[in-house]
């Protein structure tokens, strides 16, 4: 019968497409990569989500993120996300967590559930916690390395992070995984030079920061503010939501030609 992932099911076949309906996808980071691998996944016909993000969309997310428009500034990204979601596929089973993963609460959430996890998150200690979270419950699990202060979405791979190159925040996750005996983990990341941010006050966060009073994590925190565009974090998150289709898929059989 006709549905709305029919075009899918020609490429891929039935018994994949009844896969991704039955499969739940924890994405951790509904930001410019993290929204869209969600609508990419949802698209793709995956039934079941985990959306992690404390977040809220703000004025200088609409260059690149999906959700941000100048309706949703100041609403909770995980939200909107969802609502989106269920727009493209209402039947989808879709589970908000407004909060931040952090290595503190890492035991609060299902591990054992998920099909999936897509780490897009942005801090050292969060990544290395999912990872060390997604192998003690043998959970696939794809990270995105860094995506800021890139101008060429061409350069971006997919490889194992111990055969990665040029990332700066790829070397640090690979020497601390070394020293937790991680032997391996899936990777998109860049081999492109990051450029080095123009430093004009009159646009800085640091100098003009709109995040809301009482908002529990601010640009300003941040040791760096990156520069981002509309057409790199998008690819990485493509990217990610192809590599997750094709091994949540990778053992069912396609339609014969």
């Amino acid at each position: 019968m006709l549905n709305q992932f029919s075009r899918t099911q020609l490429l891929i076949g039935k018994e994949a497409i009844e896969k991704l309906q039955s499969s739940r996808v924890a994405v951790f980071g509904i930001g410019g990569v993290g929204g869209y691998v969600c609508e990419a996944l949802i698209r793709s016909g995956v039934g079941k989500f985990d959306l992690i993000d404390d977040d809220k969309v703000c004025l200088t997310n609409l260059n690149r993120q999906i959700i941000a428009t100048r309706k949703t500034v100041g609403q909770y990204k995980a939200d909107v996300m969802k609502e989106r979601m269920l727009e493209i596929y209402p039947d989808a089973e879709i589970t908000v967590r407004k909060c931040f993963f952090l290595p503190e609460n890492a035991d609060e959430f299902p591990f054992d559930e998920y099909d999936y996890v897509v780490d897009a998150v942005d801090t050292v200690s969060a990544k290395l916690e999912l990872v060390m979270q997604a192998q003690r419950h043998n959970v696939p699990i794809i990270s995105c390395m860094g995506a800021g202060n890139k101008l060429d979405g061409s350069q971006f791979r997919v490889a194992d992070i111990y055969q990665t190159r040029m990332c700066p925040l790829a070397r640090v996750i690979r020497t601390e995984l070394k020293k937790r005996g991680v032997k391996k983990l899936k990777v998109v990341y860049s081999e492109e030079q990051p450029t080095r941010p123009i430093e004009d006050m009159s646009i800085s966060c640091r100098t003009h920061c709109i995040c809301p009073p009482g908002a529990k994590h601010k640009c300003t925190e941040r040791r760096d503010i990156p520069g981002s565009v509309a057409f790199v974090p998008s690819v990485a998150g493509l990217l990610i939501a192809g590599e997750v289709v094709k091994d949540l898929t990778k053992n069912t059989k396609t339609k014969e030609r």
